[in-house]
């Protein structure tokens, strides 16, 4: 039997034999990934959940307390200052995060002298780390750092950005805006890199100007990318932490203040005495709520598109 008649022969029987692997092959690639989501991902979540119902501390297992633990946090008072400051991080800092990266997308979208400069400049707070920056904004906002220091130079007197309880949640929004404009800058740089030119062209050749056919050709063709950074936003802001935590420390700021709903999740949870039962219900109202954030965008999308 020739050379090809033998590979003819064990052809069928190869053939069969892959098809007997197929099946299996691609849990086999997915297993890692799976296996990485169900330990850091899927269990720490479902522990959480679970730990809302109990009284567990660090070194308590903790028994079973119903609803005992989102009973507590309507009455606590810190709770509500911590939503109260999660929700106006939000409508503080979501707004300009759809917006000002829009701008910034098309003024670096233009080919003029110098525009590579800006375009490493504004992308350059991402990639810095936001315990270097954190801690650079509180040198230049202390009460003797160089904000302050400008400001009595020119006549206006020191500003107690880190001291006063709105001013510094003000101030730790800006932090959160300046660094994460570069980042949906990139994204928006993508969705405006497939509007048609003729679109603008069109638009000129009938007498709009440059606002006009921002309005009318720009917003509308990217607007499922603002959708997108809305909601992407919107769960940064409502779960920020490291941005008001190092502007105004571990308590929050003047008595608190300025703690947010992760902030308060991190005081009550660790330490030798954290209570881990109420942190984790704590957790879940955060989840809670940051899904509500993304439905309701998605929601209201789908509203434009009706």
């Amino acid at each position: 039997m020739s050379g090809d008649a033998r590979r003819g022969a064990r052809t069928p029987r190869a053939a069969s034999r892959v098809r007997r692997q197929l099946p299996s092959s691609p849990w086999l690639f997915a297993a890692p990934g799976l296996l990485i989501t169900g330990v850091f991902i899927l269990y720490p979540f479902v522990s959480t959940v679970v730990n809302s119902f109990t009284d567990r501390r660090t070194l308590i297992p903790g028994t079973f307390v119903g609803l005992a633990n989102f009973r507590e946090l309507l009455h606590d008072d810190m709770f509500w200052i911590g939503l109260r400051n999660s929700a106006l991080y939000v409508v503080g800092v979501v707004p300009a995060l759809v917006l000002l990266p829009l701008l910034l997308a098309l003024l670096v979208q233009k080919n003029i002298p110098g525009i590579t400069f800006f375009r490493s400049a504004f992308y350059t707070p991402v990639v810095a780390s936001i315990v270097v920056v954190g801690l650079i904004w509180v040198w230049l906002l202390d009460e003797r750092g160089l904000v302050n220091s400008l400001l009595e130079t020119v006549g206006i007197g020191r500003v107690g950005f880190l001291s006063d309880q709105w001013l510094l949640l003000l101030s730790a929004m800006a932090v959160t805006v300046w660094k994460g404009l570069g980042y949906y800058m990139i994204i928006y740089l993508a969705a405006l890199a497939n509007v048609p030119r003729e679109l603008h062209e069109a638009a000129s050749v009938d007498g709009a100007g440059a606002v006009r056919r921002f309005l009318t050709v720009t917003v509308p063709a990217v607007r499922s990318t603002m959708v997108l950074v809305g909601a992407l936003s919107s769960v940064a802001a409502f779960k920020v932490f490291s941005e008001v935590y190092l502007m105004a420390g571990p308590d929050g700021g003047p008595a608190g203040e300025d703690t947010t709903l992760v902030m308060l999740v991190q005081r009550t949870g660790t330490g030798l005495t954290g209570r881990v039962g109420y942190a984790s219900a704590l957790s879940v109202v955060v989840f809670v709520v940051t899904v509500a954030l993304m439905l309701l965008v998605l929601r209201a999308d789908r509203k434009e598109d009706a």
